[in-house]
Formats: structure tokens, sequence, C-alpha cells
């Protein structure tokens, strides 16, 4: 599968299927594994494109500290690297800082699917998104930190599958220096005074029961963009995860008017 390198750090990504690129672009700490369910749904119809931020997954770890115009370097890299011309940027959390950052400053995106995102680091609940990590060796602390990424009950009541979602993120998370350095990166970030400048098409979908980025961030982001929309899922922080189906739905609909397939 390609790397490429970004200023001295190896970058990890892959890619499947043919047609407009859809390019996914992770929360703080989580692998590739919570695009699973939307890569899949998008089918055939897109060449979809998934990459591992610095300190996650099968990219390098450097030490931090990182913030979002270094993580939106690494995007442009593996877009370029890719031979990419024209994106479709899906990004949730920290991913959708880097994506609304790659907009006002590149010339590929097209339009822009953001999940859990807020324009202001600020807006961030710093302690909730701590509680999100783990170590990578602790099984059980890694399935009591999804509780906070989830709507309540959602953990009890699905235990097949978060045992699953355990053995993903032993495999494919941030370790907890990364992760830390990715969370600062996300707290750190502030483009609300210049979201004026990003007239690319914007999607927000938001979990109503969102812990980590209140739902009022979401609405507030999508306020400011001169061509966003927003939509609230009835999710908590990892929308695509919780409820793939719903944000499937309101990301093909949205990418229907303006992709010609």
């Amino acid at each position: 599968m390609p790397t490429v390198t970004n200023d001295g750090v190896e970058c990890y990504y892959e890619t499947t299927g043919d047609g407009p690129t859809v390019a996914f672009v992770g929360p703080v700490g989580y692998g590739a594994w919570c695009w699973s369910w939307l890569v899949d749904g998008l089918g055939d119809r897109f060449e979809r494109l998934v990459w591992d931020l610095r300190g996650t997954g099968r990219s390098a770890a450097p030490d931090g500290p990182y913030d979002v115009a270094t993580l939106t370097s690494d995007l442009e890299a593996v877009l370029h690297d890719h031979g990419a011309g024209d994106v479709h940027l899906v990004g949730a959390g920290l991913g959708g800082m880097i994506a609304l950052q790659y907009a006002r400053q590149g010339t590929r995106a097209t339009t822009l699917t953001l999940l859990g995102t807020a324009a202001e680091g600020s807006r961030v609940d710093a302690d909730a998104l701590d509680g999100l990590g783990a170590p990578l060796d602790d099984a059980d602390a890694l399935r009591e930190s999804l509780r906070g990424a989830f709507s309540p009950g959602v953990v009890d009541d699905h235990p097949e599958i978060v045992d699953r979602l355990v053995e993903w993120r032993r495999s494919d998370d941030a370790a907890p220096e990364a992760r830390a350095a990715q969370a600062a990166a996300m707290t750190g970030f502030d483009i609300a005074d210049d979201l004026y400048e990003i007239t690319t098409p914007a999607l927000v979908c938001h979990g109503r029961a969102d812990a980590v980025v209140p739902v009022a961030a979401g609405e507030a982001l999508a306020d400011g963009l001169p061509r966003g929309e927003f939509h609230g899922i009835d999710a908590g922080h990892l929308v695509a995860v919780e409820e793939p189906a719903a944000v499937e739905d309101e990301l093909f609909a949205f990418l229907d008017e303006r992709v010609d397939l």
C-alpha cells in the first residue's frame, strides 16, 4: 500500500474503487476503522481514499507538538502523491478542522462533509476528549472509553460490535503520546473569523448527543460557512460509527446534487 513522506514523516494511505475521489480525514486518536461503514456504503460509485494521520495506525508517530497546519500539509502530500484532482473531503472532529483548513488554502476540495466539528478548539470539551483515549494494551479501558464517543446505552446494548471496535483500536489507534499531540492540535484550532473565506459547499452533520463537541458548535459552524448546511443526527461524537446509515443518506444526497456520475 502507498506511503508518502512529508517533512520527514511517512504517511500511509490506501484507496479502493473508481470514480470521483472521496477522501476521509480522521478524528483524534482513532484509526481508519472508524470509516469502515461509510467506505463500504459509498460502494463502487466513488474512489475512496483513507489515510492515517501522523501518529495513527501505519503512519509515523513523531514527537509533538502537532497542529492543524502541519496535518493539513500531510493531507496535501497524500493527495498529491495519489494524483488526486478534485476531491470530496469527509472529516470527523479534528479531521473536519483539517478539511476546513485545506479548503481555505487548497484548490482540490470540491465539497466538505464535516462530522462533529467546530470552528474553534475552545468549543471542544477537552476533558471529554481526553476521556476517549486509553492505553492500547488495556482492552477494558478501551471499551469503557467508548462510552464517551456514543449515545448513552450504546456500549451496553451492542457488546459484540464494541468487542470488535476494541480489537481494531488495539491495532490501529494512536498511542497515548501521539493521541495527546493530536488532541492539542484540535483544541488549539481556530478558524472562526475566517469561515467567510471558505466558499466550498459544506455539509455539517452532528450528533445531538455529542459530549465532545456540543451540537451548538456544529450549528454555529454551518451558519458561519457561506455555503454550509446543518443536519443533526441522534448520535454521539462518533456519528458515522453509531449511525452510519443516517450519515450515508445525508452524504449521498449532498453529493448527488454536486457530482456527475
